[in-house]
């Protein structure tokens, strides 16, 4: 029974640790998923009225909006929920976890696939946006306020504007770069905040000293010559 099965995900994967009947009736995540459900198999009937008006319904009780056309995965959990949005064509896998204002959106106002899909094991951490048709692989991790616009490999953890490895960010002057060290993206995977912006500032200010510097250096050396002649 799929009220099971959520229930068990939940008291699995929640550090908070919360008993059946917590878990059966104060988890929006588990109530949005069992009504999503009853929506989206009145939306493949071809009764998208309803199915529409029990989506509705289901944003105004969990704050959560999926839309009935979305097809959700197995043992999916939407941990807190407020401001989740799955759109229309979003696949999700088997085991996904889903934080608070993760927009599952589209790029495009054109008909046919335009949401993500994304792959079994996926954790999406708070405020992340993924958009597109674009494809997550298994086991893949958003870091917290993320965009992601491209594919995301199976096993890649991924942060920042634009969404990329933490390899790949810029470091700081004078710092090495941030490697991931919290075992979750909910809230973030950096040490150090992930501002892709700030940190190229950072860059072009440390380039622009040293230009001055070197530029110091060639005019003391200009002014040095004619007194030697």
């Amino acid at each position: 029974m799929e009220l099971i099965e959520l229930a068990r995900s939940i008291r699995a994967r929640d550090p908070a640790r919360p008993g059946w009947i917590e878990a059966f009736t104060c988890y929006a995540g588990l109530q949005a998923v069992l009504m999503h459900r009853l929506a989206h198999a009145l939306y493949r009937a071809g009764l998208k009225a309803p199915a529409r008006m029990i989506s509705h319904t289901n944003r105004f009780i969990t704050g959560i909006e999926i839309h009935p056309g979305a097809r959700l995965g197995r043992r999916l959990f939407i941990d807190h929920g407020m401001g989740v949005v799955i759109g229309e064509t979003a696949e999700v896998g088997d085991d996904v976890l889903i934080y608070h204002g993760v927009t599952l959106g589209g790029l495009s106002g054109q008909p046919g696939k335009r949401h993500p899909t994304i792959g079994h094991g996926v954790a999406i951490g708070a405020g992340a946006q993924v958009l597109g048709p674009i494809r997550v692989g298994d086991n893949a991790r958003i870091g917290a306020n993320a965009v992601v616009v491209a594919e995301v490999p199976a096993g890649e953890t991924v942060v920042g504007i634009p969404a990329r490895p933490p390899r790949e960010q810029p470091a700081l002057a004078g710092r090495p770069p941030a490697v991931p060290q919290a075992p979750s993206p909910g809230y973030g995977l950096l040490d150090a905040p992930c501002d892709p912006v700030g940190e190229e500032l950072a860059g072009l200010r440390a380039e622009v000293a040293a230009l001055r510097a070197e530029t110091a250096a060639l005019r003391r050396l200009a002014l040095r010559e004619p007194a030697a002649e």
